[in-house]
Parts: structure tokens; C-alpha cells; sequence
């Protein structure tokens, strides 16, 4: 059985902690064999958890999914402006992928920017993430040019792929 629900206690908060460092982990050993780069991983967790107000109502929404009785993913969404939702930090660990984690997170986001008046959710991702692209591609996402927002850096631009959902 697979339940999503928005994190609202500490408990939560740890899971969340846990599954950015294993998300930072995956992507940072990832870019580091793509690209030759490696970034400081436990700043950039402490900047996450420190920032976790991004994600709250009413403009953000952070889920946790359970599955099987473990946790298995989590999804951000933070608003970039009035019109604008951009998701983040999208992660399902290995044992429930191909499960329907991540398409139920992200339908999940895409519901709760629709319910917030955004007109649009952009999203950036690297290019070696095949998979998350096929998902995002499935549920309407098009790819378009670096965003305004975007977290990143103008120098890893041409190695990423920015797509956005128009909602209206």
C-alpha cells in the first residue's frame, strides 16, 4: 500500500533528512562520473534543512510516500512567484522504484500546485536522469530553456534539461 502525506512533525523532518542525504549522495557520485564535479553534500543538506519553509503551505508542499510500510520517496514544490511552482528534491530509493512512487509524488505535486492557483510547474533535472525524464514527459511536462529560479548554476545549464506543465 502506498500512502503520501505532507510532512508536519519532527519524525517527518528525520525521514526528510535521511532521504535528502541519500538524494545527495545519488546525485552528487553522479555528477562527479558525468561531469568531473563534486560539491560540498553536508553543506548543502544543512542549507536544506535549513530552508524546508520553502516547502510549506500554502505555496509549498513537501510529501514523504510510504510504501510497504517503509519510506520509499519524497517530492518539494516551492513557488518561484504568483503563476509559477517549480518541484524539488524528487527522490524514490531503489527498492521502490518502478513501483509507482514517483508518478503517484508527482501526480500528488502537480494536484496540490493546481489547488494553490499556480498556472505552471517547472522542474530542472540532470541529463543523465533518463528515467525521471521519461516520468515527467508522461505526465505532460515539455522541455523549455533555463528558467528564472532555477538553482542551477549558468556553468551546468547545457547539462541539465529544464521542463515545465502548463496547468490551465
Amino acid at each position: 500500500m502506498l500512502r503520501i502525506f505532507q510532512v508536519d512533525t519532527e519524525e517527518h523532518q528525520r525521514q526528510v533528512k535521511k532521504l535528502f542525504w541519500e538524494y545527495l549522495q545519488w546525485a552528487n557520485a553522479m555528477v562527479a562520473q558525468e561531469f568531473g564535479v563534486s560539491f560540498d553534500i553536508k553543506a548543502m543538506l544543512v542549507a536544506d534543512m535549513a530552508q524546508l519553509d520553502k516547502f510549506a503551505p500554502p505555496a509549498g508542499r513537501l510529501l514523504l510516500a510510504e510504501w510497504q510500510d517503509r519510506m520509499a520517496g519524497i517530492a518539494g514544490l516551492r513557488g518561484l512567484d504568483s503563476g509559477t511552482a517549480e518541484v524539488k528534491r524528487m527522490y524514490v530509493r531503489p527498492m521502490a522504484r518502478g513501483q509507482g512512487v514517483g508518478r503517484a509524488l508527482l501526480q500528488r505535486l502537480i494536484e496540490e500546485a493546481r489547488l494553490s492557483g499556480f498556472q505552471r510547474v517547472r522542474l530542472d533535472s540532470a541529463r543523465f536522469m533518463a528515467a525521471a525524464h521519461a516520468l515527467y514527459r508522461s505526465a505532460g511536462f515539455r522541455e523549455i530553456e533555463p528558467y528564472p529560479g532555477s538553482e542551477i548554476p549558468e556553468a551546468f545549464q547545457s547539462n541539465w534539461i529544464f521542463m515545465e506543465l502548463l496547468l490551465t
